[in-house]
């Protein structure tokens, strides 16, 4: 399983965001390559206590399922999950400054999150609700994969 924990897995996703383009063409969705930064910016300060989200409300047995099924399945995520309203771009999420500048600044984030402190130790994911670090490290390469090959990168 591939995990941000994993340094080649790491250097995989860096590069992959290293080779995104503002002009990258988008596979689904309404993102641009530079709002898809700025929410996996926004997405990972979450974990990191820099950033709030609301719970969704979902049962104990449903939140299970649907972190083991997004976690372990081995399953590229679906097209076309909506995004929470906090880490969407068009409403509530950062909104882009300078390509380059959120590009290291989700760099410097990802280097920030793998290095698991006691904000990380503490998060509550919005959907799957308090998960170990070795799952947010999962989550997070997952993330930023499914975000990377939204535009082909």
């Amino acid at each position: 399983m591939k995990t941000l924990a994993n340094e080649r897995d790491r250097e995989s996703i860096l590069r992959r965001l290293a080779s995104l383009q503002p002009d990258s063409s988008r596979q689904w969705g309404r993102m641009t390559p530079h709002q898809a930064i700025c929410h996996l910016s926004d997405s990972f300060r979450v974990p990191l206590g820099l950033r709030e989200t609301k719970p969704v409300a979902a049962g104990p047995l449903k939140r299970w399922f649907i972190k083991w099924a997004a976690l372990y399945l081995p399953l590229r995520w679906p097209k076309g999950i909506p995004t929470m309203p906090e880490n969407d771009q068009l409403i509530g999420g950062s909104a882009p400054t300078s390509f380059e500048g959120d590009r290291r600044e989700l760099v410097q984030l990802i280097t920030e999150f793998t290095r698991p402190a006691e904000a990380v130790a503490q998060a509550s994911h919005p959907l799957f609700g308090k998960i170990p670090i070795s799952q947010w490290l999962r989550w997070g390469y997952l993330h930023m994969d499914h975000h990377l090959r939204q535009f082909g990168a």
